[in-house]
């Protein structure tokens, strides 16, 4: 996977014996752990951010352990692609790592996570090659005979394909992970009032998209 070869590649230069063999041990474990689903709720994030700025590569991996399926499931409801959203997932706590210095200790650390991780996404929304994965990913699931066998499930997620990409993070932060309007603002950098025009606009086409394909 692409990903891991960029986790080599932002490695920090030891400074002694000792530093490069925890160095060395550190990225694979975090490759791991990414893709590990455990969750384990440790210490608070700040606390660990702030051991994870002096180099404590067991802070930063607790802080994976701890908000990794939140943020693998928000990227594959972006994305409607498992592989994708795995690709996605790595690149945002690559990105929180090498931003580590820019988080600010009055911020939560998961909403400063999930702004990182919605960008990532609507990034991806830009890229030629993942449509073009996507689309073959796609194209190359069998169809169930009877498309009324299709579960309720796959269906909202194909309705949710269909949104536009800020519809659709702004559905996805409220709906399915419970973020109230202020805090969902925070993380798409937008008003509360234009979080809640998105969602009715979102929910209004999925309305529409959902009665169209029980038809």
């Amino acid at each position: 996977m692409a990903a891991v070869a960029i986790f080599y590649s932002i490695r920090s230069r030891p400074k002694s014996n000792s530093d490069k063999k925890q160095s060395k041990d550190f990225w694979p474990r975090i490759v791991q752990l990414i893709n590990n689903t455990r969750m384990v709720a440790t210490e608070d994030d700040a606390g660990r951010v702030a051991r994870s700025r002096n180099g404590d590569h067991a802070a930063f991996e607790s802080l994976i352990r701890e908000h990794q399926r939140m943020i693998h499931s928000l990227c594959y409801r972006m994305t409607g692609s498992m592989a994708d959203a795995e690709d996605l997932a790595q690149e945002t706590f690559i990105q929180a790592y090498r931003s580590l210095s820019s988080f600010r200790e009055e911020s939560q650390f998961s909403s400063w996570l999930y702004r990182i991780a919605v960008n990532r996404c609507l990034n991806w929304r830009k890229s030629q090659a993942r449509y073009a994965r996507l689309e073959q990913e796609w194209s190359q699931q069998e169809r169930p005979s009877n498309p009324k066998d299709e579960t309720r499930g796959q269906a909202v997620q194909e309705a949710l394909m269909k949104l536009g990409p800020k519809q659709r993070a702004a559905i996805i932060l409220t709906v399915y992970d419970g973020m109230t309007h202020a805090q969902a603002a925070k993380v798409l950098g937008c008003s509360e009032t234009t979080v809640s025009w998105r969602l009715f606009a979102a929910r209004r086409k999925l309305k529409r998209l959902l009665i169209l394909g029980k038809n």
